[in-house]
């Protein structure tokens, strides 16, 4: 059963790390204001995300109800131990590399709507209420 968990923890890993390699190429993209491209990257991210999915099935069932971290904790393997950390780091780079493209992608959206304000501002006729503000 370790084996197993080791060959399904180090698979999982492969495919963390294209979900990775994936993710700063969006992040190039990105930075390129190239939209054709990331619509055509969208599709390649849910394959690659299926497959970690199908895998975390896997692995699930294996372990049944038992926590990833207290068996590796209470087996005792080396190699075991090592896969773990590796799968955790992975995964908190894939994080880290998600939240930033998240937030890249926020920064030009928010970016294009205030040119676009510029360009076509409103036109109602602005007021000021009875606090002294803009109303609106």
């Amino acid at each position: 059963m370790v084996e197993k968990l080791i060959n399904l923890m180090n698979s999982q890993e492969k495919h963390l790390m294209q979900l990775l390699q994936l993710f700063e190429i969006q992040k190039e993209l990105i930075m390129k204001k190239d939209a054709f491209a990331l619509e055509g990257l969208v599709e390649k991210l849910n394959e690659c995300s299926k497959k970690i999915a199908k895998e975390e099935v896997v692995r699930r069932n294996l372990l049944n109800n038992e926590s990833l971290k207290e068996f590796v904790y209470n087996t005792k393997n080396e190699e075991l131990s090592k896969a773990y950390s590796k799968i955790v780091e992975t995964i908190n780079k894939v994080i880290l590399q998600k939240d930033t493209n998240e937030m890249l992608l926020k920064q030009q959206i928010s970016l294009n709507s205030k040119v676009l304000n510029m360009m076509n501002p409103s036109r109602e006729i602005k007021t000021y209420n009875s606090y002294g503000n803009l109303a609106k």
